[in-house]
């Protein structure tokens, strides 16, 4: 293991955090949608909104996927899968250093 990840770990975490706060803040200033006959302005805010929530719920899984990565680097088993036990390798580690489980598992 490398003895940097934690902190690659933490900074991670704190840039998720970030992108959510800056995600959420920016849909509270939208304001409200309202729908006419025509395709208008309120119909693409919907669709920005829509964007929004799924970026929002993949950097909240990635979120919790960090949180626990960074839970096993303190109470031990970082780097291995939560499923099977065996090693993740050392290349997903080096992509994905917040992965928590195998290839075969993910």
């Amino acid at each position: 293991m490398r003895p940097d990840v934690d902190r690659l770990l933490a900074e991670q975490e704190e840039r998720i955090r970030s992108e959510l706060a800056e995600l959420t803040s920016s849909v509270e200033e939208a304001g409200s949608i309202s729908f006419g006959k025509r395709v208008g302005e309120g119909t693409s805010m919907a669709v920005d909104r829509l964007a929004a929530v799924s970026t929002q719920e993949q950097l909240l899984a990635m979120l919790q996927d960090v949180r626990r990565a960074r839970y096993h680097v303190a109470h031990g088993g970082y780097g291995l899968c939560e499923l099977c036990g065996e090693p993740i390798p050392e290349e997903r580690l080096e992509v994905l250093p917040w992965a928590v489980r195998c290839v075969q598992h993910r």
